[in-house]
């Protein structure tokens, strides 16, 4: 039995930067829409509203980010059965 190293190195490190990348665009998606959370108590109206065109880019931002995860899972759903 011949085992190809140099395949299954090469296999392990595309899992190993395909993993990291999804999980890292999942988590930049929940930081984005953590973004646009209920202000804490004790803050007025005035200051919470402030910067709502940041928050309507950082919730656009996480919609892209969710959807390039859906993208990327179903490619390999779709490599999977094909």
């Amino acid at each position: 039995m011949n085992i190809d190293w140099a395949a299954l190195g090469s296999v392990f490190g595309v899992s190993l930067v395909a993993t990291v990348a999804l999980v890292g665009l999942f988590t930049l998606g929940i930081v984005g829409l953590s973004k646009g959370a209920a202000p804490a108590q004790g803050t007025t109206t005035a200051t919470a509203t402030t910067g709502t065109g940041s928050v309507a880019l950082a919730r656009t931002g996480a919609y892209v980010c969710f959807g390039l995860c859906l993208a990327a899972v179903s490619y390999g759903i779709y490599m999977i059965v094909a």
